[in-house]
């Protein structure tokens, strides 16, 4: 099955897929569109000896296109379990990044914050190292950045509402923090959630953070973890996420989606969202827009 799902106002569309098709061996057999509003989302049902050689040829095909898309096998597209990533994926920010900007140390920060998530730094040394940078900040710090800051990104409250209401369970895993998670999981309809703990005493932040630290394994874990509970395979689970730290559990997912992501795990990701909104990942298991659940 392959997926296409572009956001409103986009250019238009030019390749040939059939002739894409015929140049790997591959068939559309047919077609609908998932999307009556502005965005254009559609799917096509192909015959293929060869899923890796057409994927390999839509990279190269879509290099310019306004769009996403996603190649994958017909059968348990529908997943039954959701692991997502909050910072920058869920949610519209970095929350260290906008603490730190309370602290006037923003730049500093966000500096350390971008190569860990290129994975050029260890993601447990560079947590470490950022919080103790926020040492003696007032946690009125935490709730301003909270309310200031922190946002749904466009589509998450649909995605995880969706897929809730269709029995797929949605559990919340970052690398931030419990103060955030829990406030963004109940905002966004998460069933459950997993975050680090900031150490406070006497009303500020003490430089330190709880152990162990939720990292790239961890994220890996919760995903086993939580199949194992539904006693569902992995083939039957999403993971989502847009840094280094969420490489495993994209990797190890039935499908690992890169949203807006750094290179490594774009490379990496089954599929990638960089033009269209979260909804994208419920036309990529067959949802159509009138299945959304947006209340």
């Amino acid at each position: 099955m392959l997926t296409l799902v572009a956001p409103p106002n986009a250019g238009a569309f030019s390749v040939n897929l059939r002739e894409l098709f015929a140049s790997v061996g591959a068939r559309g057999k047919e077609s609908r569109k998932l999307d009556a509003g502005d965005a254009a989302a559609s799917e096509v049902i192909l015959e293929a000896d060869d899923l890796a050689q057409v994927r390999e040829a839509l990279k190269l095909a879509m290099v310019g296109q306004q769009l996403d898309w996603c190649l994958q096998p017909l059968a348990g597209r529908r997943k039954r379990l959701l692991i997502a990533d909050m910072d920058s994926t869920i949610i519209n920010v970095e929350c260290l990044d906008e603490l730190a900007d309370f602290a006037g140390l923003k730049a500093e920060i966000s500096a350390i914050t971008e190569r860990a998530m290129r994975g050029e730094l260890a993601f447990e040394g560079a947590l470490r190292e950022r919080v103790a940078m926020l040492k003696g900040l007032p946690t009125t710090a935490l709730e301003a950045t909270y309310e200031a800051r922190v946002r749904l990104n466009p589509g998450a409250r649909a995605l995880v509402r969706t897929m809730a209401a269709n029995g797929a369970r949605c559990v919340l895993v970052s690398g931030g923090f419990g103060f955030f998670t829990k406030r963004v999981a109940a905002a966004a309809g998460f069933h459950s959630e997993r975050g680090n703990t900031l150490l406070e005493a006497d009303g500020r932040l003490t430089g330190q953070v709880g152990e162990p630290i939720l990292g790239r394994e961890a994220k890996l874990s919760a995903l086993n973890l939580e199949a194992a509970a539904l006693g569902i395979p992995l083939q039957e689970t999403l993971a989502l996420g847009d840094g280094a730290n969420d490489l495993a559990m994209i990797e190890a997912a039935g499908l690992g989606v890169a949203y807006r992501a750094k290179p490594v795990v774009a490379a990496q990701a089954d599929a990638r969202i960089e033009h269209a909104d979260l909804t994208a990942l419920l036309y990529f298991q067959g949802y159509s827009q009138g299945d959304f659940v947006t209340d």
